[in-house]
């Protein structure tokens, strides 16, 4: 889909990159909570489960919330760029974040800011919008 065709405007790199910054830090912060301080540095086993761990964390709240923990605190938000605005499915999910933890994919990108990954998935990352309640509606 050409760039000027997409319904929604596109999350900055900034705000994508502190979402992972903040995932990876929550995935790394159950880790210690169940291992303790004796798995790091302990080979590439507990790298694999960290690893993992990110994977299923970030694809399961995609799937069911729309955005992974680090998205949502950092009010970010993964759609269909079939305009739905729906969440991807559990499968697509798991396939966009396997994707980026291969680095590769969201390296290329195009000018919209969707990286091969995103493409791949029929996907964009898109920041929040709080919903207008209109003139004279106090919060």
């Amino acid at each position: 889909m050409p760039t000027t065709e997409l319904p929604f405007e596109t999350a900055s790199w900034g705000r994508r990159v502190l979402a992972l910054v903040v995932d990876y830090a929550a995935c790394w912060g159950v880790m210690l909570l169940i291992y303790g301080g004796a798995w790091f540095g302990n080979g590439s086993l507990p790298s694999l489960y960290l690893m993992l761990l990110f994977i299923a964390e970030s694809a399961l709240l995609m799937a069911l919330s729309g955005g992974s923990f680090g998205q949502l605190a950092t009010r970010l938000r993964v759609v269909r760029i079939d305009g739905s605005g729906r969440p991807l499915t559990l499968l697509m999910a798991l396939l966009r974040q396997v994707l980026i933890c291969l680095v590769i994919p969201p390296l290329v990108f195009r000018p919209d800011g969707r990286g091969l990954h995103d493409l791949i998935c029929g996907s964009a990352t898109v920041p929040l919008r709080v919903p207008d309640r209109g003139p004279g509606v106090s919060g």
